[in-house]
């Protein structure tokens, strides 16, 4: 049924549910020096192992250390003018708390070594995508969705070459491990509401490339590629509760579904390129200002298919193959940053940056209730040797507030509200040179 396809859509895309400091499916904690500037001059600035993932040419200028850290995401969400209605007209009943993101933190680690003048050695491990969000029970939109749980975590071995002194290069192969949970409500005219869970995981490859050059002795320009990375994910969805009061042969056809199928689903999640400047003006202060372009619209439709699922007089076997459109559109985000180097022992940083949601009124549902958004973010870096260094960054987005209206199907209430985010963002990352 529908809702089984919509839940099975959650698994590769609810992310967009979890709230960061990036918009559509993506996240940027993935290193908190740049957090400070709103990742404004990622792909130009190496300041430590953290280019890594920023642009891993970024190595070739810098000595062996390890950074590690993680940011810790505070979310609220309030919904507004929420209501529902089931296919006959009678109104839901529920809440709308909007509570559904908990508090959570995201870590990532790096290691880079020189190899010789001209050639080094990196390796990183971060979390690209990341998902838990609850609604509460009797959520008046839980037949679009109540809870769910995604996280894809990627190692990146990494190499860089040093073409000139001013010019360098970086590649690195990602290994990409997706895994995810979902719960739903479903209603086949029934006062119970059944209960649709899913479960699946997929480890898949891509890879990174960057480009690093001094256009002069105060100015920097760095290009980073991200690749596409196709998810085939297996895993099980398990239908329980389903049933009818309509008639007893109607309830005996519907109970029916109740069971657990083996499902797929395939889906690319999409390439971006980050490009920046970095400028020194001076001894003490630093400009930076970026752009990064993703092919959201890759995500046109999701197409999921699952295995024995039950043949139904009229219907046929309508949970076989099922379509979910998306429409995504692609985005460009820009960032702008400035660093202020107070004394050899303290940094001070500061940035602003716009992201547009990928998704508009149209496309969005409760899993994806983000819009676009603005983020202000301040930082500060504190060297007390020069062989460690410690990194705070803290960040405050809001997004425009969006409206989602999905409508009513046969076993799913439809339900419309508008959504008001915002996010407060908190991170630490400690690097250590030797």
């Amino acid at each position: 049924m529908k809702t089984i396809k919509l839940t099975l859509l959650a698994l590769a895309v609810s992310s967009a549910s979890g709230y960061a400091l990036a918009n559509g499916l993506a996240i940027n904690e993935q290193s908190v020096s740049g957090m400070g500037t709103s990742f404004a001059g990622r792909s130009s600035s190496a300041q430590d192992a953290s280019t890594i993932y920023g642009n891993p040419a970024g190595m070739s200028r810098l000595g062996r250390e390890v950074s590690l850290g993680g940011a810790y995401i505070h979310a609220k969400i309030d919904i507004k003018d929420a209501s529902g209605r089931y296919a006959n007209g009678q109104a839901v009943q529920g809440s709308n708390d909007g509570d559904m993101v908990p508090n959570s933190v995201v870590p990532f680690g790096y290691f880079v070594t020189p190899v010789d003048d001209r050639l080094h050695f990196g390796l990183g491990v971060y979390v690209p995508y990341a998902l838990i969000s609850n609604y509460e029970h009797a959520f008046q939109g839980r037949y679009q969705g109540q809870a769910s749980k995604v996280e894809v975590i990627t190692i990146q071995p990494t190499v860089s070459y040093k073409i000139t002194d001013k010019v360098s290069v970086g590649f690195g192969p990602t290994i990409n491990r997706i895994e995810g949970k979902l719960n739903s409500n479903v209603n086949f005219g029934s006062t119970q509401d059944g209960q649709v869970k899913i479960d699946g995981d997929d480890t898949a490859y891509g890879f990174n490339v960057g480009l690093l050059a001094d256009l002069t002795d105060d100015l920097t320009f760095g290009l980073t590629y991200h690749s596409k990375v196709t998810y085939k994910l297996k895993g099980n969805t398990e239908v329980t509760g389903a049933n009818s009061q309509a008639s007893p042969i109607t309830n005996a056809l519907v109970s029916r579904l109740n069971g657990k199928y083996d499902a797929s689903l395939n889906i690319t999640l999409p390439e971006s390129s980050d490009a920046s400047f970095t400028y020194r003006l001076n001894n003490d202060w630093t400009m930076y200002a970026g752009a990064t372009w993703t092919r959201w619209s890759r995500l046109k439709s999701i197409d999921v298919e699952n295995e024995g699922t039950p043949t139904l007089p009229v219907l046929g076997s309508p949970l076989a193959t099922v379509t979910e459109e998306l429409n995504w559109k692609d985005t460009w985000s820009y960032a702008i940053g400035a660093a202020y180097q107070l004394n050899p022992q303290w940094v001070l940083r500061a940035g602003m940056a716009i992201d547009p949601s990928p998704a508009d009124n149209g496309n969005r549902n409760v899993r994806i209730p983000v819009g676009d958004r603005k983020t202000f973010s301040v930082g500060a870096g504190w060297s007390p040797t020069k062989d460690m260094t410690i990194d705070v960054a803290y960040a405050y987005l809001w997004e425009d507030d969006v409206s989602i209206n999905r409508p009513a199907t046969s076993t799913k209430a439809g339900y419309s509200a508008k959504y008001d985010n915002s996010a407060h963002g908190l991170g630490a990352q400690l690097t250590y040179r030797f």
